[in-house]
């Protein structure tokens, strides 16, 4: 199950970031790019020979939604307006991009993938053991990082989501090649592999701004949380839909890896063709594509598409009143950005 965030920008993703930039005004724009420096200067400064693999990683770039969401919370739950608290910040945004990166590392070794975002992996490039301890490094880092704010709760909150990370990987592992996997089970996989670390990056914001207000920094990860349940959706759907000049990657490429997801759940309920199929027997990119093909055809990329959509209305709706209405715009053209790219 990849992230869409290790996928080929589009023109909706950049219009849907740019639309949140321009309603955040210069104070987010600058924050985001204070983020970008930090988050290089701290890889750099890693140390030979894991600090070129590290840097590469984090210059390949993904559109920073993360970091963005603990801006956006942060606006939210504000004001940040001391410099003591904007470094915690930007801190705080780069410790969540540092422990996506490592799993995106991770991730890369376990699938045996050779290209991240068009460049060559870590393990392509160097090999197994210097892959893991890039990884390693980055969420050493991360966590480094993040306990200079010296506040528990949010080391807490990252080491959750972390935690979360590993877990969702042992799952898939788990459910490779299956052919029983039940609804709920891939739902909670997508919790703990995706949601988790949305739902971090809101709490850490929150409670950065918020100065321990732990009971909005609590509704806005929630918040995030189901954005990022329906990030992983549309990505699994945009697996088997495609096309590759639009994801990066060719189509049924999960599939291949023997990783279940809802559109494959759902098709075998729908084509007895498509229930007999044993992932294991896919061995080649054209075999994937005729079973993509195949499930593409039952309708259920749409029905997985509308439960997706249905979870970030109800993200939307649950947003503290409170919030105010500049505010909670800000937050939902956050949500909007996750969808706006599979419309």
């Amino acid at each position: 199950m990849s992230s869409l965030a290790g996928s080929a920008a589009t023109p909706a993703d950049v219009h849907a970031i740019e639309e949140i930039m321009r309603r955040g005004g210069p104070a987010l724009r600058e924050r985001m790019a204070r983020a970008e420096a930090h988050l290089e200067r701290v890889t750099a400064q890693a140390g030979v020979p894991l600090a070129s693999h590290a840097t590469a990683t984090v210059v390949a770039g993904g559109k920073r939604l993360r970091p963005l969401l603990v801006m956006v919370a942060a606006e939210a739950a504000g004001p940040v307006d001391d410099r003591e608290r904007e470094q915690a910040l930007i801190r705080a945004a780069v410790a969540v991009e540092l422990v996506h990166s490592a799993t995106l590392v991770h991730d890369d070794l376990i699938d045996g993938a050779s290209l991240r975002r068009g460049r060559p992996t870590v393990a392509a490039v160097a090999g197994r053991a210097t892959a893991v301890a890039t990884g390693d490094l980055l969420f050493s880092c991360a966590f480094a990082e993040l306990a200079r704010n010296g506040d528990a709760e949010q080391l807490q909150a990252l080491s959750d989501a972390s935690s979360a990370l590993a877990r969702g990987e042992l799952l898939q592992r788990e459910d490779a090649y299956a052919a029983d996997i039940a609804v709920e089970r891939y739902l909670e996989r997508c919790r703990l592999k995706t949601a988790a670390l949305f739902e971090a990056s809101c709490r850490l914001g929150a409670l950065v701004a918020a100065g321990g207000d732990l009971e909005l920094a609590g509704s806005l990860g929630e918040f995030a949380g189901q954005i990022g349940l329906a990030f992983q959706l549309l990505d699994d759907v945009l697996d088997v839909s495609g096309p590759a000049q639009r994801t990066g990657k060719a189509r049924g490429t999960d599939l291949l890896d023997g990783t279940v997801t809802l559109p494959l759940i759902l098709a075998r309920a729908h084509d007895e063709r498509i229930a007999q199929v044993d992932l294991a027997s896919l061995h080649s990119p054209d075999s994937a594509e005729r079973l993509c093909e195949l499930i593409a055809a039952t309708g259920t990329l749409e029905q997985a598409r509308a439960r997706a959509l249905s979870i970030v209305a109800e993200a939307k709706e649950s947003l503290p009143a409170a919030l105010g209405e500049g505010r909670h715009e800000l937050l939902a053209l956050v949500a909007d950005a996750v969808v706006e790219r599979y419309c």
